[in-house]
C-alpha cells in the first residue's frame, strides 16, 4: 500500500499556542515512516512546513506518488504535542486545499483526547489515537476494530475500536533513515539564543515521563517511561553530523531518567556535537553535571514550576529537593553549561514578592529564570480533569479554551504567545 505522510505548513495566528513557530523535524511521521516500511508499504513523506510548500505543490507530488492513504498530524512536531494550538484550523485547510480521494488519517493530541469532535471538525476518515508509529501500518490489512486506539465514522455514527491507545516499542524503531529528508534545510537550533555554527536537529531518545504533573498534557500518548537502543542514537546522531548538524535538541518529555541516559552522554561527549533538553534538576547531581559539560549540553531547560513545597505539591511534581537545593544545583549547572533555564508557573502558593527576589538571586549568578506562565488545561491532563470535574468531552477543547481566555484575558497570558488570541470558533472557521 502507499501511505503519503504529509506535515503541512503551520500558522499559529490569533492562536493561545506558546510553543516554538519554527519549523522541526517530524518526528512522528519519521519514525511512522520507519514502521511502514518494515512492513512493506511505499512510503512518500512531505514535509511543507520546512520545504515552504505551497498546497499546490504538495498536490502535484501526491498527483505523482497515487497515496492510497493520507497522513496529517493535528500539532507541529511531537515536541509540542504536549502544549499543542488548540484549534484545528490548519489541518482543516490541508485537508481542504488538497482534496484527496484516498483514506484521510489524523493522529496527534486532538483525536486522542476528543475524536469524535476531530471526526466533525475535519470530515477525516480515520482518527488514530494514542501513538500512532505502529498503528498505522495496520490499518492496510487489519479490520479497523482490532487496530488499537482508531476512531472512524460508520454509516453516520462514530465507531472505536475496544482498545484505545497504543504505545511504540521504541526498541524496534532502529535507526532512523534520513538519506530522503532535507536535513540542510533545518537552520533552526532549538532553544539556542547565541551564535551557533552548523545546522540544528531533534532526536528522540525516550518517549514517556514516569511522573504525573498536573499540567501536562502527555496522559493519553507518550505516557509510559521507554528508551530506545543507544546504538541507534549514537548512529542517528553520526548520520546527521555527517549532513552538518552540529547540534541536536532532544524532544523526550523528561531527559535523563533512564538507566542509559549516561551511556548515551558518554558517547556524545566522544562527538563534536552539542545537545539541548528539558529535565528536572532533581534528577541531576554535581556528578551528573560534570558529565553534561562533557557532553557539549549548552542548553539546560528546567520545570521548577513553582519556588514553594506546596506549589510544588499542588502540581504534583514529587520533588524530592528542597528550594534551597534546587537553586545550588541551578546555579552549578551555570559553571558547567552556557545556558540554564528555570521556568515558573502561576500558582497560588507563591507570593509575588519572593518568586522576584529568588529569579534576582538566580538571575545574578547567570541562570534564566522566566516569568510565571498561566497554564492552559490541555484535554486529556490531569488539569483538565481537576478545573472541569470530568474527563473531556467532545466540547472539552472549547471549554478549555474559553476558561483560559476569561481568567487570564485580564491578568496577561504567556509573554511567548500572541497577546489577543481570539476564540476557538474564530479560529476555526475555514473559509
Amino acid at each position: 500500500m502507499r501511505y503519503a505522510l504529509v506535515n503541512p505548513h503551520w500558522t499559529f495566528e490569533g492562536s493561545t499556542y506558546f510553543g516554538c513557530q519554527e519549523p522541526h523535524l517530524p518526528i512522528e511521521l519519521l519514525t511512522a515512516r520507519a514502521f511502514l516500511r518494515q512492513a512493506g508499504h511505499d512510503v512518500l513523506l512531505i514535509d511543507a512546513f520546512m520545504e515552504k510548500l505551497s498546497p499546490e505543490e504538495v498536490r502535484g507530488r501526491l498527483d505523482a506518488f497515487g497515496e492510497e492513504f493520507l497522513v496529517i498530524p493535528t500539532a507541529p512536531s511531537y515536541l509540542f504535542w504536549r502544549c499543542p494550538q488548540p484549534e484545528l484550523r490548519v489541518p482543516q485547510q490541508w485537508l481542504q486545499w488538497l482534496g484527496r480521494s484516498s483514506t484521510s488519517v489524523l493522529i496527534g493530541p486532538h483525536g486522542s483526547a476528543t475524536p469524535h469532535a476531530v471526526l466533525a471538525k475535519t470530515g477525516v476518515d480515520v482518527v488514530l489515537r494514542g501513538e500512532p508509529d505502529q498503528t498505522l501500518a495496520m490499518l492496510a490489512s487489519t479490520p479497523r476494530f482490532l487496530i488499537p486506539g482508531c476512531v472512524w465514522t460508520e454509516d453516520g455514527r462514530v465507531v472505536s475500536s475496544a482498545d484505545p491507545l497504543a504505545q511504540t516499542d521504541m526498541r524496534a524503531i532502529g535507526q532512523l533513515d534520513y538519506s530522503e529528508y532535507p536535513v540542510e534545510l533545518h537552520t533552526h537550533k532549538h532553544h539556542i539564543f547565541t551564535e551557533h555554527a552548523g545546522l540544528g536537529a531533534e532526536l528522540e531518545f525516550a518517549r514517556g515521563c514516569p511522573y504525573a504533573c498536573t499540567f501536562c498534557n502527555k496522559t493519553l500518548f507518550r505516557n509510559k517511561y521507554r528508551e530506545r537502543s543507544v546504538a541507534d542514537v549514537l548512529a542517528e546522531i553520526d548520520a546527521l553530523m555527517a549532513r552538518g548538524v552540529t547540534y541536536v535538541y532532544f524532544i523526550d518529555e523528561i531527559f535523563g531518567v533512564g538507566k542509559q541516559v549516561r551511556e548515551l552522554l558518554e558517547g556524545i561527549a566522544l562527538r563534536p556535537l552539542s545537545i539541548g533538553f528539558q529535565t528536572r534538576i532533581d534528577l541531576w547531581n554535581e556528578e551528573s553535571l560534570d558529565l553534561l559539560g562533557r557532553a557539549h549540553c549548552i542548553s539546560f531547560e528546567c520545570g521548577i514550576e513553582s519556588i514553594t513545597d506546596e506549589g510544588r505539591d499542588e502540581l504534583n511534581k514529587n520533588c524530592k529537593v528542597t528550594t534551597d537545593r534546587i537553586s545550588e544545583l541551578l546555579i552549578y549547572a551555570k559553571t558547567r553549561m552556557p545556558w540554564v533555564q528555570a521556568n515558573l508557573i502561576k500558582t497560588a502558593h507563591d507570593d509575588a514578592d519572593e518568586v522576584r527576589r529568588w529569579q534576582e538571586h538566580l538571575k545574578s549568578r547567570g541562570v534564566w529564570v522566566s516569568e510565571p506562565v498561566p497554564m492552559f488545561p490541555f484535554p486529556g491532563s490531569p488539569l483538565y480533569v481537576e478545573t472541569f470535574g470530568a474527563p473531556p468531552d467532545e466540547q472539552a477543547w472549547e471549554r478549555a479554551h474559553a476558561w483560559y481566555l476569561d481568567l487570564f484575558s485580564g491578568k496577561g497570558f504567556s509573554d511567548i504567545q500572541h497577546q489577543q488570541p481570539v476564540s476557538l470558533g474564530e479560529l476555526e472557521c475555514v473559509c
